[in-house]
């Protein structure tokens, strides 16, 4: 697939996704064995700060943080950043296009979600906050400059879905349809974005979050190279309405899935 170009993000439409880890070279081993990734530095890149309540009136420059791109036939497909925190989360996190970041986040906050990080400026390459809804399951937005996003998705080591686990899967078809109506019930279009009751797969206690996705040719080939090089297998292969799903975690417990179609 050729680079994406911005107008192909309607926004709603999950852009980039990126792993929050402890070791990045280590998550380069393990993505770089697994899906066939390369890497290149990315000095800039956003370290989400302590909650605030409000997005701010101008976009602040973020800190350089120690950020590696991930690269699928010379195409970016991901991100891997060091967390200097060791409270935070090791995750995967999905960012969802917007032209307008600052706008968004006073229509989640109006809407009952929450405000992690105020939007701001990564380089040229666009604007980004984190947000939540009204549940807590953390995402990401993304207004893109120079970079509108994926350059490959929905093959082999790319992205391809991200499913949301809530609690309420009405409330947040509410809440979601209300942001990215276009991106999910417009007409013709074929969302990457789906919503799941948690207790279908997780434990009940399990709080709302999102799961990425990766597209995998051979699922129980890349569920054993996952165990192979230092991951697990978190839940074994199921059935869904957009195609056969396993759940692994990485070498450092980062969870994401593994999609056939």
């Amino acid at each position: 697939m050729a680079e994406n170009r911005a107008s192909e993000y309607t926004e709603g439409t999950p852009c980039w996704v990126d792993a929050q880890l402890p070791d990045v070279e280590a998550g380069k081993r393990f993505y770089g064995e697994l899906f066939d990734w390369t890497f290149e530095d990315q000095p800039e890149q956003p370290e989400w700060p302590a909650p605030a309540s409000r997005p701010t009136q101008s976009v602040r420059p973020s800190p350089p943080l120690e950020t590696v791109r991930a690269l699928l036939g010379g195409k970016p497909v991901a991100s891997l950043a060091h967390k200097t925190d060791g409270r935070l989360p090791t995750v995967w996190t999905v960012s969802f296009a917007t032209p307008d970041a600052e706008a968004l986040c006073r229509r989640i906050l109006a809407a009952g979600g929450q405000l992690v990080s105020a939007p701001r400026a990564v380089g040229e390459l666009g604007v980004t906050a984190l947000v939540t809804d009204p549940e807590g399951a953390v995402f990401s937005l993304w207004q893109p400059g120079e970079r509108p996003g994926f350059g490959r998705r929905h093959e082999r080591g790319a992205f391809a879905w991200v499913e949301l686990y809530t609690r309420d899967t009405e409330a947040a078809n509410t809440f979601y349809g209300a942001l990215f109506h276009d991106a999910l019930f417009g007409k013709g279009v074929e969302p990457d974005f789906g919503r799941a009751p948690v207790s279908d797969v997780f434990p009940a206690e399990m709080p709302p979050h999102f799961l990425v996705h990766f597209a995998a040719e051979d699922l129980e080939a890349t569920m054993a190279d996952v165990t192979r090089l230092g991951g697990r297998v978190q839940v074994p292969p199921f059935g869904t309405s957009y195609g056969t799903v396993a759940v692994v975690t990485d070498s450092q417990g980062a969870s994401f899935a593994l999609l056939s179609r």
